[in-house]
């Protein structure tokens, strides 16, 4: 088994798709007016339209009622992709050290979902991930 992507359902998915080009620095490819794909080194952000959700269950998925999941991306320069986006973002938190050795920020997409942008700060989460 290979995890694919995550989806997210989207009320406005231009506005999300431009939400997560904007974060990611990566162009979306439009697959259909209603499905896009943000192609990262390490995974894939699919962004359905609501209209979607018909086409595998009415009302198996709604926009905006997430409250359980954090989309991460681990980034070179946390406190500079903060310096970028801060004045853009609805922030939940600004950089700071986590317990398990990620300097992390955390803000929310245009529909509520918590997005969390790292750094590997500690040796211990340098390890983990590879770098040094």
């Amino acid at each position: 088994m290979k995890f694919a992507s995550t989806r997210l359902i989207a009320a406005d998915i231009q506005a999300m798709v431009a939400f997560y080009e904007m974060v990611t620095g990566q162009r979306a490819d439009w697959l259909a007016p209603q499905f896009a794909e943000i192609i990262t080194p390490a995974a894939t952000l699919a962004i359905g339209s609501a209209e979607t959700v018909a086409v595998f269950s009415p009302g198996s998925a709604e926009p905006g009622a997430n409250r359980t999941a954090i989309l991460e991306f681990m980034v070179e320069d946390v406190d500079a992709v903060f310096d970028r986006l801060k004045d853009k973002v609805d922030l939940v938190h600004a950089p700071k050290l986590l317990p398990w050795g990620n300097r992390s920020v955390q803000f929310r997409d245009p529909e509520g979902t918590i997005v969390s942008l790292f750094t590997p700060f500690t040796t211990a989460a340098k390890e983990r991930f590879g770098s040094r």
